[in-house]
């Protein structure tokens, strides 16, 4: 590994996750860390993660080859100006913000672009802090970075092999698309969730009827409306204009099902509905090009001791082979899910179908 020495600002889960990890994979690297609490940081030493006991100063962490920026977006823009003034050159300073646009507007304002690589771990859980944190949870998830036009070539190759390192899947992005596809994908579905949720609310009677019978199609829809209020208030601050530009498509788009609607247009409803339900039908079947193909679905376990083992021996007694397995945390689901990566798309489909027989709850990809 080419980075000796690693600093960290701010180590609650997702820095933790990564400062475990590396320790993990990298023994002898040295990792530094300052943090909000000092009691987080003298865990981190305690466990051999890092090499301080102390809270430390911007010079000091300056000194480091590869700098974590892990605090909220806004946070993380106060950093790197107090960074600035001591900064070597061949630093690279990156951050795990879930949006970029901001944090880069202040590396152009501070003319430290040479410096930065912008990074989004899309990973997570719904436990939160250093105790929370994994030397694993950055498995299998997508990590993008969004390096800036001046940093050398060779620094971005540097970092995207240390994320790969981390068996964690790459994707290097423009700053902007990124957070326009984040906020495609992401942002607007969760507001959308939000407002479902609260529509109810106001439109339930004193009976509470509708929360009565929500079944399954609307808490699929809405589940992602109990992630950290916190939390989407500063994505949808800090991503304002890429989450007004989306959301003003999907107001237009809604009011021409409306029109399709009054209008009593069967047809075109019909078509409407199936190319969207072909389009997330292509969604589990990766294509070749710039990630390979996997064959993998979620499961939730059964709470019991034992679930992951009678899965498997479920699996295995109809001859189908896994690939891969483990417990996955992200943002994407309300609590810990097993995964299951099988060799081909016939042991995926075949997967399914036993595990949906056997009253498991799936989620497909």
């Amino acid at each position: 590994m080419s980075f000796e020495k690693i600093g960290f600002i701010g180590l609650g889960l997702i820095g933790g996750s990564i400062a475990k990890t590396l320790k993990r994979l990298y023994p002898g690297v040295r990792l530094y860390a300052t943090s909000g609490h000092l009691s987080t940081v003298t865990a981190a030493y305690a466990e051999h993660t890092i090499e301080n006991n102390e809270l430390l100063d911007m010079e000091t962490i300056a000194g480091c080859d590869l700098i974590f920026l892990c605090t909220p977006v806004q946070k993380n823009i106060e950093y790197l100006r107090a960074l600035k003034p001591f900064i070597q050159p061949g630093t690279i300073i990156t951050d795990v913000g879930s949006t970029k646009s901001d944090i880069h507007a202040a590396v152009i304002e501070e003319d430290m672009e040479q410096y930065f690589i912008g990074g989004h771990p899309m990973t997570g859980s719904e436990q939160t802090g250093y105790a929370s944190a994994s030397d694993y949870l950055l498995e299998n998830a997508y990590y993008i970075l969004t390096p800036t036009k001046a940093v050398p070539s060779e620094k971005v190759e540097e970092l995207t092999a240390l994320v790969q390192s981390m068996d964690a899947i790459t994707l290097v992005l423009d700053y902007k698309l990124h957070d326009y596809a984040t906020a495609t994908i992401s942002h607007v579905p969760h507001i959308i969730a939000y407002n479902l949720v609260n529509l109810v609310k106001q439109l339930d009677d004193e009976n509470e009827t509708m929360k009565t019978i929500a079944a399954g199609g609307f808490k699929d829809i809405t589940r992602i409306a109990s992630s950290s209020p916190v939390m989407w208030e500063n994505i949808c601050l800090s991503n304002s204009e890429q989450i007004l530009k989306v959301l003003d498509l999907y107001i237009q788009s809604l009011e021409k099902t409306r029109e399709k609607i009054v209008e009593k247009k069967g047809s075109d409803l019909l078509d409407y509905f199936q190319s969207a339900k072909d389009y997330r039908d292509s969604f589990s079947i990766q294509k070749s090009g710039l990630i390979k193909q996997i064959y993998e679905v979620y499961v939730d376990l059964i709470d019991e001791a034992g679930g992951i083992a009678t899965i498997a021996t479920l699996l295995a007694s109809n001859n189908i082979s896994i690939k891969n397995i483990g417990i996955i945390h992200n943002r994407e689901y309300e609590n810990g899910v097993l995964r299951l990566e099988l060799y081909d798309n016939d042991g995926l489909e075949k997967s399914i179908q036993l595990l949906k027989k056997h009253h498991y709850v799936i989620y497909e990809r």
